[in-house]
């Protein structure tokens, strides 16, 4: 997959258009459990996968959204609502992410970190912690856990700041992350040991 800034511009419009379109439904099933719960406590085994799945999914579309949607760069996000969706995202996973980073960030600063994140994310093939910090203008996203895996395929093309090729649906990440890093002026920084990886940006 070999991606211009102008088919980033395009992919992120797809990527707004479908998680806006999903959450609506995605809504009306939460609503909609939570009428059948005024009526009693939500204690069957089916009526609870549902809303724990409902509650999964949105969780997840909110992260999407801003992870592979437009991102405007006068629009700021609140440290407590980026950490909010990056932690209920993993929540039903083998992942935890821990969000150290203060302040207010814009949304295109968010979109790089999540995305470093979702590549974080493969590497850590048994689970582990994904932990953000910032220093100044400068993000670190890392994980670690029992073992490490970084696909060279994947990873040596970050270290450029380049896209790789042949890509899975599952692995866009890594052709999204070099353009947003572009985006705002950075240069991306990896390193990775038998229980740790790294991306500074």
């Amino acid at each position: 997959v070999t991606m211009s800034n102008s088919t980033l511009s395009i992919a992120s419009l797809v990527g707004s258009r479908i998680c806006h379109d999903l959450i609506s439904p995605v809504g009306a099933i939460s609503n909609g459990i939570e009428l059948i719960a005024m009526g009693g406590p939500i204690d069957t085994p089916e009526l609870s996968l549902i809303s724990e799945s409902v509650d999964n999914a949105t969780a997840r579309i909110k992260f999407f959204r801003v992870a592979f949607g437009a991102a405007s760069g006068d629009q700021m996000i609140g440290a407590p609502e980026i950490a909010k969706i990056a932690r209920e995202a993993f929540s039903s996973g083998r992942h935890i992410v821990d969000w150290q980073a203060r302040g207010d960030l814009s949304r295109p600063e968010v979109q790089a970190v999540f995305l470093a994140i979702l590549c974080i994310e493969t590497a850590l093939t048994r689970g582990g912690t994904i932990t953000v910090t910032r220093n100044g203008k400068s993000f670190e996203v890392s994980g670690s856990g029992d073992r490490i895996n970084c696909d060279p395929a994947l990873w040596k093309p970050l270290a450029a700041t380049t896209p790789p090729d042949n890509l899975r649906p599952a692995q866009v990440q890594f052709a999204l992350l070099p353009f947003a890093a572009q985006d705002l002026g950075r240069k991306l920084s990896l390193q990775d040991g038998p229980r740790e990886v790294r991306i500074a940006f």
